[in-house]
């Protein structure tokens, strides 16, 4: 067995004379178990909230969004978009236009997102399973109907399959005000509430679903004009390298985005709380150690006998470093391991049990955990990085002044 590691072994497993230097090595370890425990929990709790937040986004969000950079709308009819709707792994090609509207509903106003989509949109299963209520039906025969945004369903009092009609305006574009009769100056489209939309994560939640064809009426756009091209991919096709492919095709004009991209601040937001979290109990984690550089000191005062027996068997000034080194090493990694190993215990038991129960109506009734092996190697690895400032500071200050 190493040597230096057998000693430190024993001198930490062995009663001391002064029995505090015990109770300061026991408390060292049980803190840093703590915080190990602590922070794999929290790690798992943001991971769990970002798959939460990542499933309502993604429901609703197409796999890649074009858009034009230097005008809100553009024509789809072009070679380029061609080559596009044939490229392999394409399972749908979907035009929208979307314009901030004002609309009223018997004798409630207000303003709202209106979407013009094709009738494929509303045949993606993704989208159908955000309907809460009624149906995902934008025409019947020549009605032109609508689905309505959960948030802006409840403020106006919109029933679906109700007879109140929808009744939408929009500024004539290159038109100026009358200001003898106002109306005259908007375009009007009529629509019924066939259904309510919900997906979560509330970028829907005040938008009004048209047919496309009406949106292009109301907003004085032709056909096979769109803002956006949203774009749904088979299973298992390789996103990444369709963006690159749609990319070259389109050219620099326009912009293509993944589902990161579209959301990314949303996304990046959560990484830098996670990184924050993590920062700030590592720092508590930091604060406990500081116990162990107070033990091993008391430790080598203590053990002089030892050092000078060991000093006159021949032990080199390194070995003896080596042994407090080690007994150091063993306090702090011992209450990480026991830590992170509990921590570990207590999210599986939330993952699939669900002790704690989520306050409110929230759409998971449980908090939600998920493990990532990295966030254990990081911990892992922190605490790890921690052990070997703090266990070096004592073995060389102190036994400089002892050897």
């Amino acid at each position: 067995m190493h040597l230096p590691y057998f000693i430190a072994r024993r001198y930490l497993f062995a009663k001391k004379s002064h029995n505090v230097i015990n109770i300061i090595s026991i408390i060292s370890s049980i803190g840093i178990a703590v915080g190990s425990c602590a922070l794999i929990m929290v790690l798992s709790i943001y991971n769990g909230f970002e798959h939460v937040v990542k499933s309502m986004y993604d429901r609703a969000m197409p796999d890649i969004a074009v858009t034009c950079d230097t005008s809100r709308y553009f024509r789809t009819d072009s070679e380029a978009f061609r080559s596009v709707r044939s490229l392999p792994g394409i399972a749908s090609f979907n035009q929208s236009i979307e314009e901030t509207v004002f609309l009223t509903y018997g004798r409630e106003e207000g303003t709202a997102s209106l979407k013009g989509v094709e009738r494929s949109y509303t045949e993606e299963p993704e989208l159908r399973s955000c309907i809460v209520e009624g149906d995902f039906d934008l025409m019947h025969g020549d009605i032109a109907e609508a689905v309505t945004g959960r948030r802006l369903a409840v403020e106006m009092g919109i029933m679906s399959r109700f007879l109140d009609p929808i009744e939408v305006y929009f500024p004539i574009s290159d038109g100026e005000i009358s200001l003898v009769n106002p109306a005259s100056s908007l375009n009007k489209e009529t629509f019924y509430p066939t259904g309510t939309f919900f997906s979560g994560g509330g970028n829907y939640d005040n938008t009004l679903f048209v047919p496309i064809e009406r949106a292009r009426r109301l907003v004085g756009l032709s056909d096979n004009e769109a803002g956006t091209v949203e774009l749904r991919l088979d299973d298992g096709a390789d996103i990444s390298r369709t963006v690159k492919e749609i990319r070259s095709i389109l050219g620099p004009g326009f912009s293509v985005k993944d589902k990161y991209m579209q959301n990314e601040t949303v996304y990046r937001m959560m990484r830098i709380e996670k990184a924050v979290i993590f920062m700030i109990l590592l720092f508590i984690i930091i604060v406990v150690s500081c116990n162990v550089f107070g033990s091993l000191t008391m430790l080598i005062i203590e053990k002089r006998d030892d050092i000078a027996t060991l000093q006159h068997l021949g032990a080199r000034r390194s070995l003896i470093r080596r042994i407090f080194f080690d007994e150091g090493w063993m306090i702090i990694m011992l209450g990480a391991v026991i830590g992170i190993a509990v921590g570990i215990g207590l999210c599986l038991i939330q993952q699939y049990v669900g002790v704690i129960r989520m306050p409110g109506s929230f759409v998971v009734k449980y908090y939600p955990v998920v493990i990532k092996p990295l966030d254990i190697l990081i911990t892992l690895a922190g605490i790890a990085l921690i052990g070997l400032v703090i266990t070096a500071l004592p073995t060389r200050r102190t036994l400089s002044r002892i050897l």
